[in-house]
């Protein structure tokens, strides 16, 4: 009996590695000018040319991160941050009479290039984004406070 139930904790084990390494959870806030962040995405872009990439999700200023399993973190290393916050009209997107009707991937386009940025758009890009994290090898808490 004690064989067997080694066997199946190993299988479980093994099957739970997924080859990428050991991730650890990141969370925190967005805010801008002071107020939470309601909407938008956060990514985690790795420094180390052989990293992986983690982002999240943004609702109410909070978020967490994922790498392969939804909430399952970051790996450990540095990072340059990046957000985008859009106020995106849904209705640009499927309205008929828009511009590029007749192809919906060039109508979403359209919807998203008009969009208005929640946040300054400096903050879109990891070059000038400005924010930086270093995930370690533990639970990690970045609060990020947006400025113009």
């Amino acid at each position: 009996m004690l064989v067997s139930l080694t066997s199946g904790l190993l299988m479980v084990l093994g099957c739970s590695d997924d080859g990428l390494g050991k991730r650890f959870a990141v969370s925190g806030t967005v805010n801008y000018q002071g107020k939470p962040v309601d909407q938008g995405t956060i990514t985690f872009e790795p420094v180390d040319p052989k990293g992986r990439v983690a982002a999240g999700t943004i609702a109410g200023g909070r978020y967490s991160l994922t790498t392969l399993q939804p909430d399952d973190g970051a790996l450990p290393g540095k990072y340059r941050v990046t957000i985008v916050s859009k106020d995106f009209d849904a209705a640009l997107a499927s309205d008929p009479h828009a511009k590029n009707a007749e192809d919906p991937q060039k109508q979403a386009h359209f919807a998203n290039k008009v969009a208005k940025s929640l946040v300054p758009s400096k903050y879109q890009l990891g070059d000038t984004s400005g924010l930086t994290a270093e995930v370690q090898a533990k639970s990690n808490t970045f609060n990020f406070d947006l400025k113009d």
